[in-house]
């Protein structure tokens, strides 16, 4: 069973969800919550694995409400304005509701998050780290942000990540997505089967790899041969990996 919990000060949002909620038998509502503060409160009380969030709320918006957590439960926001969704999206929101939220778009939604939370759980009571990476990569793609949208990602499309500050360059078979992230934050995103840092400016996709020559890798990129560098503090790791076939 997952645990729900409303946050929305429009008691009519609030029994609409409500209603929505009663349809599905994996979804338990443990409680309607008028603001931030106390949806705060419900949060340290219950085990929540599942908020929905309204954004324009008096006191403590929901957008700034879960950027004050530090570890909260999968979250999917409402919200009656369409361009808060790529600020959601940012906060790692799973997804948006727009008000008037309709039960289709509400089961679409509500289906995403289960599958998501069971996945989580699956992860957390795996017995071996190998079958938390196989959980991991589950998923074939991510959203990333670029040109003031959200483009989806397919992993098999990415031949390798370039980091330049505070920016990456993700380079895909025949083009390439510019997004402001660091390194580290994608890496953490990006499954570990698919996926390996090779240097502190470069993660390249395992699959891509058609040779290893000293410490340079070499992917096609746009059908030419591009080569990598990788880092030294990166490189047993790598050979490792060949060396057990897992590329």
């Amino acid at each position: 069973m997952i645990n729900v919990l409303i946050v929305d000060d429009e008691p009519l949002a609030q029994d609409v969800l409500e209603t929505y909620i009663e349809k599905m038998p994996d979804l338990n509502l443990v409680q309607k919550c008028n603001n931030a503060l106390e949806a705060n409160e419900a949060l340290k009380s219950n085990d929540i694995d599942l908020m929905f969030l309204d954004i324009q709320m008096p006191q403590l918006t929901g957008t700034d409400f879960l950027r004050s957590l530090a570890n909260p439960p999968v979250v999917i926001f409402t919200t009656a304005y369409s361009n808060y969704a790529v600020d959601g999206f940012e906060l790692n929101a799973l997804d948006y509701l727009l008000k008037p939220i309709s039960l289709d778009r509400f089961l679409k939604a509500a289906n995403k998050a289960v599958a998501q939370i069971e996945l989580k759980k699956a992860a957390a009571g795996a017995s071996s780290p190998k079958e938390e990476q196989e959980i991991q990569a589950e998923a074939d793609f991510m959203f990333v942000k670029a040109d003031k949208k959200l483009i989806r990602v397919y992993y098999d499309d990415v031949v390798y990540i370039e980091g330049l500050k505070d920016y990456v360059i993700i380079r895909l078979k025949d083009t390439r997505i510019v997004t402001l992230q660091t390194m580290k934050s994608l890496e953490q995103k990006l499954p570990s089967t698919i996926f390996k840092r090779i240097h502190r400016s470069y993660i390249v996709n395992l699959h891509k790899i058609d040779a290893l020559m000293g410490n340079m890798v070499e992917v096609k990129e746009k059908g030419q041969v591009k080569h990598l560098p990788v880092g030294k503090n990166y490189r047993d790791e790598l050979l490792e990996l060949i060396n057990q076939n897992r590329l």
